[in-house]
């Protein structure tokens, strides 16, 4: 990063504790406030990050993962979807970190201009860790309430699966 870059957070911070300052705001205590509520929402968000985090592990170690990749592989090779896609596919969800480290394999076993590197770049790219955006967002509100969402979210995360394969199929 350059010196130009270096110092743009710093005259960023500077420009808008300024503009509060001339508005009349308590910049220092409006920042106080904000750190409270921001510590508030990390402690209501913990246990289900927490519970969130067992359960990834809990799949990746129990083989359910393999499972159901297997189990899908059939229909995936019918459709024209390589069976190598699927594990990217089920775990991006849930997983950023698993997701990235699946495909950085994907990369490197097949190579990023390969038909496979290019579908895992896409739909990595494209996808959210949905459970994870769900526990945050949902969980600093306190909103329980998840009767459309999760369903609209996984089918989402289907869509971009079938447009990650179109895309690199008719583009690629």
């Amino acid at each position: 990063m350059g010196q130009i870059g270096a110092a743009a957070m710093p005259f960023i911070i500077g420009v808008i504790v300024l503009f509060g300052f001339l508005k009349g705001v308590e910049v220092f205590d409006t920042f106080l406030e904000g750190a409270k509520e921001g510590i508030e929402a990390s402690l209501r968000i913990l246990p289900t990050l927490i519970g969130l985090i067992v359960a990834v592990s809990m799949v990746r170690a129990s083989g359910l993962l393999d499972l159901l990749c297997s189990l899908a592989a059939p229909a995936a090779e019918a459709v024209g979807i390589s069976p190598e896609i699927l594990p990217l596919a089920l775990l991006r969800p849930v997983s950023g970190s698993g997701s990235s480290a699946y495909t950085l394999s994907i990369l490197q076993q097949f190579g990023p201009d390969s038909a496979t590197g290019k579908i895992a770049s896409v739909l990595a790219s494209s996808t959210e860790t949905t459970f994870y955006a769900i526990a945050v967002y949902f969980g600093a509100c306190g909103y329980k309430k998840l009767r459309y969402t999760v369903p609209a979210a996984l089918l989402g995360d289907c869509a971009a699966l079938v447009f990650a394969v179109l895309t690199v199929k008719l583009l690629g």
